[in-house]
């Protein structure tokens, strides 16, 4: 697939603990999505950055852990891309894990802009793990994080204690409706909930440079 000119870089990232049994080959399968849309053969073909200071698709056989920190270039139909690739990493996922991407407008340029217009740049969280209980225990423990960081500027950290309790609670009801209807026969979403668009008043998300 050529992606010459394509109207977005996609910079996917993110670590997974994978389960102890998980070889090079599952993990190539449950990839394939990723690399094929790159354009290329095989996961170790496919797994170098566009950009040469991110480290790309990273498998740790000692640590069975998946890092990920990859650009592509490509267009909104990555999208299926991702949510195939979500499938495949719920099967060999040992715990639940957050995946973020943003697609970075290439055709908008900041300083030859309109004040009032705005980059197509957008961010989407994305989840994967073993069951639905593992993914739902990875987003409350990351909404728990941000509420923390955000009501700490007014309260000390001692003082949130209802704060989490009642998110607990969210989680809980969410989880026991799950487990009560007939979505529990099905497969995890495992692309979870999506977060905000990246533009806007903030100004455009900073690139993963490690």
């Amino acid at each position: 697939m050529s992606h010459y000119n394509a109207p977005f870089e996609i910079h996917v990232h993110g670590q997974v603990q994978l389960r102890a049994d998980v070889g090079f080959d599952q993990l190539q399968e449950a990839l394939r999505p990723l690399w094929k849309y790159a354009g290329a053969r095989s996961l170790a073909d496919g797994a170098a950055s566009a950009y040469e200071e991110e480290p790309g698709i990273q498998f740790d056989a000692k640590e069975h852990v998946l890092q990920v920190c990859w650009t592509v270039p490509g267009d909104e139909d990555f999208r299926q891309s991702l949510d195939e690739m979500c499938m495949g990493l719920n099967e060999l996922a040992e715990q639940g894990a957050a995946i973020e991407v943003t697609f970075y407008d290439t055709e908008f340029d900041e300083d030859e802009a309109d004040d009032d217009a705005e980059a197509r740049d957008d961010f989407v969280m994305l989840f994967v793990g073993p069951t639905p209980a593992a993914i739902m225990q990875v987003q409350r423990d990351l909404l728990v994080q941000d509420v923390v960081n955000l009501m700490e500027r007014h309260f000390d950290g001692s003082e949130l204690g209802g704060v989490v309790s009642e998110i607990d609670k969210l989680f809980s009801q969410r989880f026991d409706a799950l487990v009560n209807s007939l979505e529990i026969g099905k497969p995890p979403r495992g692309t979870g909930g999506q977060g905000g668009s990246g533009h806007g008043g903030g100004g455009r998300r900073p690139r993963h440079l490690h």
